[in-house]
């Protein structure tokens, strides 16, 4: 199971309103529609991307979750995104467009259905600093969590800035405190709202 996620915020002066309504109607549209391979999508408001550039104070940005079977799927969405059935929606969604940055993420642990995902309440982004030592982290991150109602997710390709790791969860996930990351890896927890 795979997760695209897009982060994006809107140009200045756009109604914030009317730009959550049209990326709610461009999830709605795949939700009708779902291309093949897609498994379902979320649209969350959040505070604080610090690898989106920085923002106004309380000025929100977004991150989108598009569940996906495989690597086909990412392509199969990409091409359906913007086909007959979801242009309209997509093309309205992304009118108001300011800046983004995406990530390919691929599930090591737990429930990758969007009711769940959608009820993470929190992410807990988990990085290590250049150099820093490898070592394999996913059990030490994902102790503690309820798999029916937790997720852990791991970066399959570098399309942006993002940290390595994502654990999602409606509660503060214990392996993701920063007194139990090995020396070099860093933990930011943001608090996420489902539209």
């Amino acid at each position: 199971m795979l997760a695209y996620v897009f982060w994006h915020r809107p140009r200045a002066g756009t109604d914030v309103a009317e730009y959550e309504q049209a990326q709610l109607a461009f999830h709605a549209s795949l939700r009708r529609t779902p291309p093949a391979g897609m498994r379902g999508s979320v649209v969350f408001r959040v505070q604080g991307l610090p690898w989106l550039e920085p923002a106004g104070d309380g000025e929100s940005a977004y991150e989108d979750w598009y569940l996906l079977e495989d690597y086909a799927a990412l392509g199969v969405l990409g091409e359906a995104a913007v086909g007959h059935g979801h242009r309209t929606a997509h093309d309205r969604a992304a009118s108001a467009y300011g800046i983004g940055a995406g990530g390919l993420y691929g599930l090591v642990e737990g429930s990758a259905e969007a009711s769940p995902l959608e009820a993470a309440t929190l992410a807990a982004w988990v990085a290590r600093e250049p150099g820093a030592p490898r070592r394999e982290l996913e059990d030490l991150l994902a102790d503690g969590i309820d798999p029916r109602q937790a997720s852990l997710w791991r970066r399959q390709l570098v399309l942006g800035p993002a940290p390595e790791f994502c654990l999602l969860s409606r509660e503060p996930a214990p392996g993701t405190q920063v007194t139990r990351l090995p020396a070099g890896w860093s933990s930011q927890v943001l608090e996420r709202t489902a539209l």
